[in-house]
């Protein structure tokens, strides 16, 4: 143990695909929340495994870690393990912040834990944690129109208006993520469900 390391009261980890190809599309809202909060917070995610972007800071002088995987979404759980090992914490204390097209652009879903729901990056992390058994916040990007391709809609770019409307939720996620430290997650399912 170090002297003066405070165990992280939170890991978030936000899923994305790497590379600027990748930053605008509607599969990265993870990735807008992560820079989002590590922007807020004044942090530097600095490469520390070659599965992950990691900072550290504190959010209401607890201690949390924001984290990307550098692998691309369908990979996530390589992250995830390497996060839980590294900092020795149960799977209820990650956070997992992906994009979920059953969720109305703009509107945010905090669970504590469930299924993949359709998402690879989901089921890559569930997959390699042996357990569905950790919370989730799901940012809404909207459904694709009928008979239009699901890939091709999360891989794409949203409109002027949706980006507008998705970060407002993406700042609403951080409100979340401060409850979901300084309370629980009980009361953070409450307040922003």
């Amino acid at each position: 143990m170090d002297i003066g390391h405070h165990d992280p009261q939170l890991l978030i980890i936000g899923l994305g695909n790497p590379g600027p190809k990748y930053q605008q599309t509607r599969h990265n809202a993870g990735f807008w929340v992560v820079d989002f909060i590590v922007n807020a917070l004044k942090l530097k995610l600095k490469r520390s495994h070659k599965s992950t972007l990691l900072a550290e800071g504190s959010l209401r002088g607890l201690d949390i870690v924001v984290a990307k995987p550098r692998t691309y979404v369908n990979l996530s759980g390589e992250s995830a393990a390497y996060l839980l090992s590294r900092y020795s914490l149960p799977t209820q204390k990650l956070l997992v912040v992906y994009d979920d097209i059953h969720i109305g652009v703009g509107k945010i879903r905090l669970r504590a834990n469930g299924s993949a729901g359709g998402h690879n990056g989901m089921r890559s992390i569930i997959d390699s944690l042996n357990t569905q058994d950790f919370p989730r916040l799901r940012i809404g990007v909207g459904k694709p129109d009928l008979g239009e391709d699901q890939i091709g809609y999360v891989l794409g770019k949203p409109t002027l208006l949706e980006k507008e409307t998705i970060g407002k939720s993406v700042a609403g996620a951080l409100d979340c993520v401060e409850t979901l430290v300084t309370e629980n997650i009980n009361v953070a399912m409450d307040r922003f469900n």
